[in-house]
């Protein structure tokens, strides 16, 4: 991650200029250029500078998208997909400029069959407003990133979270989507059944494109029964390897966890001062258990065996929805915790992903990274997925900072990346990963610049992201 390695997408600013005003004579007042709009929808939660949009369009339906795709198809002028923004990757900023097309107000949950899991909902609709409408039928959407994002932008990014280890991401969970594609066709990749075995999967190759393929307009999605009972722990180790080893042989026993989440002890300490928790400040993992009453307790318990074996403990666990929530809120804030470590800075999130018998030692070798380069970086992980992340806390107008930041998340992934790793288990490459994803993928990135070049000639859809083109 580098900002010189950043792909430089030229200007059209004769087809943006003739965009703009076809599109606010169309949409009026959901058009917008004002300098601020365009700001909030250019932020990026990295390092790397803010890169505006020339407009943006509040879209309410699939025609609206279809109709402003195939205007800007026309003058190729960019567009840049956004849902509620929270993409840790400069995913939602505009390199040459162009029309961010906002699907937020696509927010109907279209239809809800019980019976057969699933639903149908716009991209626009957050993980939240559909969890809070299922309430009453038994069934919740398990997808758990933390933020409130939209629906459309978890596919797009192929976010997971902290339930993945039970539930999967949203590769496992999407049945089919409705696409734009960039020459402004619509397509659907699929069909509402469970499984097909006709032509190419194109719904997987949309989860995860970042908006460089198309723009989602709907959604089918998986559902899962709400459990009859849920119990949730958190339990302190006396090293991190401990604790990991504690993830390792709960994975390989069986037992049937719906989350558990490492911090390490820097990490802990801000949890702990943040929100105000009476815990140990040393390595702990975070667990979750579903099921039955009886099933969730025998579980809990089997897991304090678990660690105690391994000097770990008491893990300290409740049945109570209060108690877990305070818990679970906690480690969720860890973002906001972590910031207090060092205050006025900016956090820079990155991640990786390993198997997790190298996750002890990646970790291990990151923490005398860190301390070797006199960074402040606490870590937390979806460690039965191998998943953890860095938060880098500096100075953002330090020259030397953003530098050591840089060669920091470099010597990270190539780490991950020689121990059969990924340079990101849930972030997404966008602007700041190209060269680790060429590095972990080698040739394959060549098929992915095809299917690319195929479906988006112009390079209009969301340019600058995952490829150099």
């Amino acid at each position: 991650m580098a900002l010189k390695d950043l792909a430089r997408v030229a200007r059209n600013d004769d087809g943006i200029a003739l965009v703009l005003g076809i599109l606010k004579q169309r949409f009026g007042e959901r058009f917008q250029t004002g300098t601020a709009l365009r700001g909030q929808h250019a932020h990026t939660t990295t390092y790397i500078p803010a890169q505006m949009p020339d407009g943006v369009l509040f879209a309410q339906s699939a025609d609206d998208v279809q109709a402003a795709v195939e205007v800007c198809a026309a003058h190729r002028v960019p567009i840049i997909p956004f849902g509620t923004g929270t993409s840790l990757e400069g995913q939602v900023n505009a390199p040459g400029g162009g029309i961010s097309i906002d699907v937020s107000q696509m927010n109907r949950i279209i239809e809800v069959h019980a019976e057969d899991l699933d639903c149908v909902v716009e991209p626009g609709v957050t993980r939240k407003q559909l969890n809070t409408h299922l309430r009453d039928t038994g069934l919740f959407f398990p997808i758990d990133p933390g933020a409130d994002a939209s629906l459309g932008g978890m596919a797009a990014t192929r976010a997971s979270g902290t339930n993945a280890v039970r539930y999967g991401t949203m590769r496992d969970n999407v049945i089919s989507l409705d696409v734009v594609l960039p020459s402004g066709r619509k397509i659907t990749t699929a069909k509402r059944a469970r499984k097909s075995s006709a032509g190419y999967d194109l719904t997987r190759l949309m989860i995860g494109s970042e908006g460089t393929l198309g723009i989602i307009t709907q959604l089918t999605l998986r559902l899962a029964g709400q459990p009859e009972a849920i119990t949730g722990g958190v339990c302190p180790f006396p090293t991190l390897e401990a604790a990991v080893q504690a993830v390792i042989t709960t994975i390989q026993m069986g037992l049937p966890v719906a989350r558990i989440e490492l911090a390490n002890t820097l990490q802990m300490q801000a949890i702990i001062d943040y929100a105000s928790l009476d815990l140990p400040v040393g390595p702990c993992l975070f667990l979750e258990f579903h099921g039955t009453e009886r099933g969730v307790a025998e579980q809990s318990e089997t897991f304090g065996e678990i660690a105690g074996d391994l000097g770990g403990g008491p893990f300290i666990w409740s049945a109570h929805e209060e108690d877990r929530s305070k818990l679970w809120q906690a480690r969720h804030d860890a973002y906001w915790a972590a910031l207090t470590l060092r205050p006025g800075a900016k956090g820079i999130s990155t991640d990786v992903c390993v198997p997790i018998s190298q996750l002890a030692d990646c970790i291990v070798d990151t923490e005398t990274d860190i301390a070797e380069h006199d960074l402040v970086a606490p870590i937390v992980g979806h460690a039965g997925d191998g998943n953890f992340h860095v938060l880098l806390l500096i100075d953002d107008t330090s020259r030397e900072e953003i530098a050591a930041a840089e060669s920091f998340v470099e010597r990270l992934n190539l780490r991950a990346l020689a121990m059969g790793g990924t340079c990101t288990g849930e972030h997404g490459i966008g602007q700041g990963k190209m060269a680790f994803l060429e590095m972990e993928m080698g040739g394959a990135v060549d098929v992915m610049r095809s299917i690319k070049r195929t479906l988006d000639p112009d390079n209009i859809m969301n340019p600058g992201k995952i490829l150099r083109l």
